[in-house]
């Protein structure tokens, strides 16, 4: 799914105009829903501090824009794939019902991986139970990490340096 994309969802999900968007972030009132619609069909990227910008308004972390290409079944696919490549994710089968899983022997990779998971099974639990409501878990899911509650953070393997 291309960040375009990502700002147009989370826009109409605000409630939000690209008009009133546009405007939030500075853009000239008669140009304002011109220039989101070029961001949102793709005809232009946003840099860094426009998506750091975009973020802020639309209240989700930068991350929750800035999502793989899964705007179609084979994009999803090779998501899935690398994320078995990077990180030990595994498909299989339990109960006859196909399902992924954390590959244990990615020792630490699996660990990370089993804190976050863990820690949105909780907000999903919380969710179901009706401790929460569905704004407050899309809150967590779309500021994740920074209302994750139990101040897990992990390493991204690509992002880790040596020296």
């Amino acid at each position: 799914m291309a960040i375009g994309e990502r700002i147009h969802f989370f826009r109409t999900m605000r409630g939000m105009t690209q008009k009133y968007l546009g405007q939030l972030l500075g853009f000239p009132e008669k140009s304002a829903d011109v220039r989101l619609a070029q961001y949102e069909t793709g005809a232009r990227t946003p840099k860094a501090d426009l998506t750091n910008a975009l973020a802020n308004a639309l209240d989700v972390s930068p991350k929750a824009l800035d999502v793989p290409d899964i705007d179609s079944y084979t994009g999803l696919m090779h998501t899935l794939f690398a994320l078995e490549d990077i990180y030990g994710l595994k498909i299989g089968e339990i109960d006859g019902e196909v399902c992924l899983r954390l590959d244990k022997s990615k020792k630490m990779t699996y660990v990370e991986m089993l804190d976050m998971f863990m820690a949105w099974n909780d907000q999903a639990q919380k969710l179901a139970q009706g401790e929460i409501t569905k704004d407050e878990y899309d809150r967590w899911r779309y500021r994740y990490p920074e209302f994750d509650n139990t101040q897990r953070r992990a390493n991204v393997p690509s992002q880790v340096f040596t020296s």
